[in-house]
């Protein structure tokens, strides 16, 4: 190699005799989650957000095949004007005389998943599989795992509560008498693992991507997204402030643990939770206000399963980051991130 080939090699790379200098290897970035958009292959600034309306688009016209069908047929059955009146006039969507009423709340909350994934497939081209987590698809191991560590923590939790209610002189006690509690309860186990998987991969997931497809602190996607979700849901300000809490720790949860399984099984055990002792009267499924110490119990039970769930997602070896190359400064002078996934060989 000619000393002239010498003076133009970068610092610290290894000049190889018969290759240039300047063709040297691409730097590799860990990739957090939140900024795992600049990893898809059509990646621009502006794509996520018209992800996200041709996903609202998308959203209203699949609402609209599956409800308009189900209106028609119900207008002949006896009866339903004054059902129907019921559905757009309550606050009281748990009802075990209507559990139709819980089908009519979450259904169009799961259809948001499918929704949403086309969106992103048609916008953004390959890689969907980024919304769930940085090894491009849903850890079905790590979920699983986390679901029994969830269901443990949340066990806990309500037997303190209920346990401390008893202790305070009031009345508690399991009803199994209802003719519908178990439709109910199939319903439940059905359709409330969707629903929070829905709004997980919505609030979490796109939302989360969104903000850090802009700004590089997870902080601000963690933050951002917290007002939307939180008006989502009509509590009072000790409800709303939990809700506040929850959407915190989901997507702290989400960052930590690169990948969408931790929140989906937080939002899963709470919710079904409630719903199942709702059930069976233990608690009130409709409630919609709470007290400080409420949100105190609730809060400390969160923390405590995110804090047990990021330790044993670092023991397991969960991967948190995705690798990508950094491809070098083309005409326009700007560096990109073209997609080397390794997530495969992490453990999930």
């Amino acid at each position: 190699m000619s000393s002239n080939e010498d003076a133009h090699a970068a610092p610290g790379n290894t000049v190889i005799p018969g290759v240039p200098a300047a063709r040297a290897l691409p730097e590799v970035e860990q990739i957090a989650y939140h900024r795992l958009a600049h990893l898809r292959p059509r990646y621009r600034w502006w794509r996520m957000l018209l992800t996200g309306l041709v996903g609202v688009a998308l959203y209203i016209a699949i609402l609209l095949i599956v409800i308009v069908p189900l209106v028609i047929v119900s207008m002949f059955v006896p009866g339903w004007g004054i059902e129907s009146q019921t559905l757009l006039t309550t606050s009281q969507f748990f009802d075990l005389d209507r559990p139709w009423l819980l089908v009519a709340l979450v259904l169009p909350l799961i259809l948001m998943i499918p929704a949403l994934l086309l969106a992103s497939r048609i916008v953004e081209g390959r890689g969907v599989g980024l919304l769930s987590s940085v090894t491009g698809r849903l850890r079905m191991a790590w979920l699983g795992k986390s679901l029994l560590l969830a269901l443990t923590v949340f066990v806990v939790y309500f037997a303190v509560v209920l346990g401390w209610s008893a202790l305070s002189g009031e009345t508690v006690s399991a009803d199994f008498s209802h003719p519908g509690l178990w439709t109910m309860v199939l319903l439940v186990l059905l359709l409330i693992p969707l629903q929070a998987a829905a709004e997980e991969y919505v609030f979490r997931g796109y939302l989360m991507q969104l903000v850090g497809s802009w700004l590089r602190h997870p902080a601000f996607a963690i933050l951002l997204p917290v007002p939307i979700f939180v008006l989502g849901h009509g509590y009072d300000i000790w409800g709303a402030a939990s809700v506040g809490i929850f959407a915190i720790v989901a997507a702290w949860l989400t960052w930590r643990t690169g990948g969408l399984e931790a929140a989906i099984s937080l939002h899963i055990v709470n919710n079904v939770l409630i719903f199942l002792l709702g059930s069976v009267t233990l608690v009130d499924a409709n409630a919609s206000s709470g007290t400080a110490v409420d949100l105190f119990a609730s809060a400390l039970a969160m923390v405590v399963y995110a804090l047990l769930a990021d330790r044993w997602a670092a023991r397991l070896g969960i991967a948190r980051t995705a690798r990508g190359a950094s491809v070098p400064a083309g005409p326009s002078g700007t560096h990109q991130l073209g997609t080397m996934l390794h997530g495969r060989s992490a453990r999930a």
